[in-house]
């Protein structure tokens, strides 16, 4: 695997890459980078269409995490509403789904932005840690697109 982080507009990546970030079952996005997400892959009605059971679903789900490709966008499902945070162990759940739709879809390139330090508040230095546990026996490169 190959990891970088960077300082650098996430949507201003090659289309190779397939874009991660973080959303909660109920479809919510209305703050953070979802919401520019939403306005650039209309993303809460493609998902809410494909998807209208998604959170009784999640709900039954004991893993507490998952991961939906759409497009070539990775929503990685954190928690089950918008107001509440996600813990590591919600994120490494999505983050192990995340690397098996990766696998099977032969994506081998993701950006993403510090997914769950946010407004969802978890701590990077963990994320960051099981992102390159997780992904070290690949060899996807891994772009992490931090504000300047």
């Amino acid at each position: 695997m190959l990891y970088k982080e960077e300082i650098r507009d996430l949507f201003s990546v090659s289309e190779d890459y397939a874009l991660a970030h973080c959303i909660s079952a109920d479809f919510a996005m209305g703050k953070g980078i979802v919401v520019e997400f939403n306005k650039r892959f209309d993303m809460k009605n493609r998902l809410r269409q494909k998807y209208p059971d998604y959170l009784r679903q999640y709900k039954a789900n004991a893993a507490g995490g998952d991961c939906i490709l759409e497009q070539n966008v990775l929503n990685l499902i954190t928690k089950e509403r918008y107001y509440q945070k996600p813990t590591i162990h919600t994120m490494t759940a999505a983050l192990e789904k995340m690397k098996e739709i990766c696998q099977r879809e032969n994506i081998t390139k993701v950006a993403m932005p510090t997914i769950g330090a946010g407004l969802d508040r978890l701590n990077w230095a963990e994320v960051s840690a099981e992102i390159k546990a997780l992904f070290e026996d690949t060899d996807m490169e891994i772009l992490v697109c931090k504000l300047n």
